[in-house]
């Protein structure tokens, strides 16, 4: 099982490779914010788990395990921000709420947060209905 930290580097080298087709160790060290070297031995371990393969100077694929991994990772992501979207949480940094979260749930629990973002798409009527339950509650503070 990958750590937090690794699933954040596989994440990041599927959307690379999703956009580009290629995941250089620059590119993924600009995603990260993080030196190339800190991306450099963490590709390293992602090729010793057998997640992906690095070869030097020319890149890093993903295996088809890693890549199952890191889409099921980018999926559960998307399927935060969507929910925070859809419930309208006021948040300066959803992006950074969202990694603190989606290291901590399973599938399970990412598939009923989908289906309530479907449900609640599906009933406008319930999702305003909701916000301004919310708006009462906040205001009463």
């Amino acid at each position: 099982m990958p750590t937090p930290s690794m699933e954040d580097y596989l994440e990041v080298i599927y959307l690379i490779l999703e956009d580009k087709g290629y995941a250089r160790v620059t590119d993924i060290a600009s995603s990260l914010d993080v030196l190339p070297s800190s991306v450099t031995k963490m590709l390293q371990k992602l090729d010793e788990k057998e997640l992906g393969i690095y070869e030097k100077y020319r890149g890093f694929i993903l295996t088809s395990r890693g890549k199952k991994i890191a889409k099921d990772i980018a999926d559960k992501h998307q399927t935060l921000e969507d929910f925070f979207r859809i419930l309208e949480i006021p948040s300066k940094d959803i992006y950074k709420e969202v990694e603190g979260i989606e290291h901590h749930i399973g599938k399970e629990t990412t598939f009923c947060i989908a289906t309530l973002i479907q449900f609640l798409e599906e009933n406008p009527e319930i999702r305003k209905s909701y916000l301004s339950y919310r708006n009462n509650i906040s205001n009463n503070k």
